[in-house]
């Protein structure tokens, strides 16, 4: 199997931990993999993923870093974090993806953290035109190599090699190593990076239970398809044939209504169940939804009562203070 350069940001395995009250409220053996303390400023998921592409960097010996996502995106947020931990600077171009949002969401959260890290900030009016995003940052880093810079751009759209998706693959095997014998992980499914590269990493390591991916931007049927291109993509990076079969991609698009950044009820009672049971904090646009998938498969039958989960908590805490007027009298009881 072919092996990537990596650089190391995540500082020894992220903690997993049981949650005693909701596993007793649930009737259900629930964990969480405290992915949300990966990494550097508030953490998260998206730093496993840089270690590979800012080791691909480092190896072209790069000095500039470019990135396309969501005005509170955390991938923006950590690459200009962890890009200063590898001396380099940081171009991050903000895509408007969510619909009529205020100026404070426009300004605080990962916003305000890209402002603090120093990182450049560019424009992209079509948050929904993922090629589009990435053409525009190629042809920005373009302009940074005819200044006598070395640009390396991470890029968004499918067809790309999926790096990100190796940190994923390293992380299946920690958790397993953690702990096994789970029936059910549970997981973001956004981009797809972090399903397909954990899905990928847990079978390869004899997991036997399923995978499921919670929607937070697509429904289910555009999600699957989505999964499906990236371990194509993934196990040609790899180099080795295709071992990972269309039924083992389980969707669940329950909470993703109304739509990519917004609250809907499942996610909202998904963020008040956490932090009432467990005391801990999830984030609207991520975890909340994808969290909102174990009570809700839990009543429906789809994970029997006494099963073990694992619920992949991915971070992404920076962007909840961004909703501060969205939640205003909301969180109550």
């Amino acid at each position: 199997m072919k092996t990537h350069p990596r650089v190391d940001l995540v500082s020894g395995p992220t903690p997993l931990e049981r949650l005693a009250q909701l596993s007793a409220r649930l009737n259900i053996d629930l964990w969480v993999k405290r992915d949300d303390l990966a990494g550097t400023t508030l953490g998260g998921n998206k730093s496993r993923q840089l270690e590979f592409y800012l080791g691909k960097a480092v190896a072209q010996g790069c000095d500039t870093i470019l990135i396309t996502g969501a005005v509170q995106s955390n991938f923006v947020r950590t690459a200009a974090a962890s890009a200063r931990k590898i001396g380099s600077r940081t171009i991050v171009q903000l895509e408007d993806r969510v619909p009529g949002q205020d100026q404070h969401y426009a300004t605080s959260g990962n916003v305000l953290l890209n402002d603090l890290l120093g990182a450049e900030v560019m424009r992209y009016p079509d948050g929904e035109d993922e090629a589009g995003a990435d053409r525009a940052l190629r042809a920005r880093a373009e302009q940074e190599r005819a200044k006598g810079h070395h640009p390396f751009v991470i890029p968004l759209a499918l067809g790309n090699p999926p790096l990100g998706a190796l940190g994923y693959m390293r992380a299946a095997k920690e958790i397993l190593q953690q702990r096994d014998g789970f029936d059910f992980v549970i997981v973001a499914s956004g981009s797809g990076l972090t399903h397909a590269g954990l899905l990928a990493g847990l079978l390869d390591n004899g997991f036997a239970g399923v995978v499921i991916g919670s929607c937070v931007r697509r429904d289910a049927t555009q999600q699957q398809r989505r999964i499906r291109t990236v371990l194509d993509d993934l196990q040609a990076l790899l180099g080795r044939p295709d071992q990972i079969g269309s039924d083992q991609i389980n969707i669940w698009d329950g909470a993703l209504a109304p739509g990519y950044g917004q609250i809907g009820p499942q996610a909202l009672n998904a963020m008040k169940l956490m932090a009432h049971s467990d005391g801990l904090l999830l984030d609207p646009v991520y975890t909340a939804k994808v969290f909102a998938a174990v009570p809700a498969l839990v009543e429906s039958g789809d994970i029997p009562q006494g099963s073990k989960v694992l619920f992949v908590h991915t971070g992404g805490l920076a962007s909840l203070f961004a909703y501060q007027i969205a939640l205003a009298g909301r969180l109550g009881s």
